[in-house]
């Protein structure tokens, strides 16, 4: 009988961390609120709860090796509902042995001069940045207690096939004709990972007792500018894309009828100032390997692309 690994959250890292454990030959199922997902992946159970219910959960993860953490409220929701959605899908992990593999970024490091490394410390600066910390603090405090085996992996700004963040204004709209929107400095190194990469990573997490206890990158290519990131889009259409950048004051300003725009605001340094990480550690530890950018920008548009197409 196969493992059976459980993911809250039907976005572009539950869908691509599933997409690699299908990959590693496991049985997989999906939660999210409607039990529905977009081209769902064949051989994937998907069901619709509330994965705030800890009754819930324990029911929909028991007999599971592994349960991932990719789920997340609105942006603008952070702080009042994060911490206790991951406590749910914490607690159902404890409750049944199962393996806890949280999918987190990089806001608890705050300001920092990179490369930023796993072990780098930990100096939120901002609101979203100090729940990150807390939430991550408390996993490690439940594996460290022996109350679960935990792991956490982190990525940084990451871009594919599904996403609708990053992606959909810096990549989407030159699919459509529009111009494409960039922040900040342009000019400034930063680190983009590929959301299959992250995917793939929290796969083996899943799977490798290696990782247990730690905190890992996902493997992203050497840090390119916002401008250099431009000139590889461009390059899968032959020709000049138009763009336009957003500086604090511009995100600020809509933010005033934008929530999740407005919660932009607070992480606007991170595209202000040189934002690079080094992802050896998982890189070397368990032998994965980045997707070339010129790849990954190909399958990105590719799939911009056939959706565009199919909306028509």
């Amino acid at each position: 009988m196969k493992e059976l690994h459980v993911i809250f959250g039907t976005g572009p890292l539950g869908r691509w961390t599933a997409d690699a454990l299908l990959k590693k030959g496991k049985s997989v199922r999906m939660i999210n609120r409607t039990g529905k997902m977009m081209d769902p992946l064949d051989g994937v159970e998907i069901i619709s709860s509330d994965a705030y219910d800890v009754s819930k959960n324990i029911e929909l993860t028991r007999d599971s090796t592994a349960i991932y953490q990719c789920a997340q409220p609105h942006y603008y929701e952070w702080v009042d509902k994060f911490p206790s959605l991951q406590n749910a899908i914490l607690d159902a992990a404890i409750a049944n042995r199962s393996r806890m593999v949280v999918g987190d970024n990089l806001y608890m490091y705050g300001h920092f001069s990179g490369p930023l490394t796993e072990d780098f410390p930990i100096n939120p600066n901002t609101r979203k940045g100090k729940v990150r910390a807390e939430m991550a603090q408390e996993i490690m405090n439940a594996h460290s207690s022996g109350k679960v085996q935990a792991v956490i992996g982190r990525a940084s700004d990451f871009f594919g096939p599904y996403d609708t963040a990053f992606t959909g204004y810096a990549i989407e709209p030159a699919v459509k004709g529009k111009t494409v929107n960039l922040l900040g400095n342009v000019d400034q190194p930063h680190s983009f990972t590929y959301i299959k990469d992250f995917g793939m990573l929290l796969a083996e997490l899943g799977t490798n007792d290696s990782g247990l206890g730690q905190v890992w990158f996902a493997p992203t290519n050497p840090p390119i500018t916002q401008a250099e990131f431009l000139k590889l889009i461009e390059s899968e259409f032959g020709k000049p894309v138009k763009s336009m950048v957003g500086g604090p004051l511009m995100m600020r300003m809509i933010g005033l009828f934008n929530k999740e725009i407005a919660e932009t605001v607070e992480m606007m340094f991170e595209w202000m100032n040189p934002y690079v990480i080094n992802s050896s550690k998982a890189e070397k530890t368990f032998g994965l390997k980045t997707t070339p950018f010129s790849q990954a920008m190909q399958e990105t548009i590719e799939y911009l692309k056939k959706r565009k197409m199919s909306n028509q």
